[in-house]
């Protein structure tokens, strides 16, 4: 039976972590970066469908070439990050079921039903980069997601020709206290939630 974690690990992925806005000058190695993938992976997905797509910005030419995409606001923390994932989803998942969901024809549920398609790359993507934070939380990592930009822009820059769609961005590197905003209040849960 599963036990709960320590305080010490609630802090880190939870009450300790923040949302970072400006980042220390330590680099992020490319092998911490797929350690990330390899725990954010094991999130669980409708029909294990997976459609997150995780593309690392790293080189200051994906930097720049990500730059006139993002709003005013976003630019210094994206640029000084030593990493950036762009948080996307593949509108062709379903056609890897068949290995990712082998007992059941699971890509005919979607094949030529754009609506449920793309409902489901969404929610499912966006779990899945939720996961991504909390393993690199896990790992040692600060994390600054971010909605500030023209997805229709980083689309096109990143993912022409393909069916891949941005979602969201998130920095990710060691964050800097001092860059910090206040912590903003959070929902009671009297006012979130109900017991029925």
């Amino acid at each position: 039976m599963p036990s709960p974690i320590d305080q010490p690990a609630q802090d880190q992925l939870f009450f300790d972590a923040r949302s970072h806005n400006g980042w220390q000058g330590r680099p992020v190695a490319e092998d911490l970066l797929r350690q990330v993938w390899e725990m954010a992976r094991m999130a669980p997905t409708s029909a294990n469908c997976s459609p997150a797509r995780i593309h690392f910005v790293v080189s200051d030419a994906a930097k720049e070439k990500l730059k006139p995409c993002l709003m005013e606001g976003n630019i210094e923390k994206v640029m000084t990050a030593p990493a950036v994932a762009i948080i996307a989803y593949d509108l062709a998942f379903y056609d890897r079921l068949p290995h990712l969901f082998p007992h059941e024809d699971a890509r005919a549920w979607f094949a030529g039903n754009d609506p449920l398609i793309e409902e489901t790359a969404i929610r499912n993507g966006t779990l899945q980069g939720a996961y991504f934070m909390l393993a690199a939380r896990a790992l040692g990592l600060d994390c600054g997601p971010m909605s500030g930009f023209d997805r229709d822009a980083v689309d096109n820059a990143f993912f022409a020709g393909t069916t891949v769609r941005s979602n969201f961005l998130c920095g990710i590197g060691y964050g800097d206290p001092a860059k910090l905003f206040a912590r903003s209040p959070r929902l009671a849960f009297d006012d979130a939630c109900r017991m029925l």
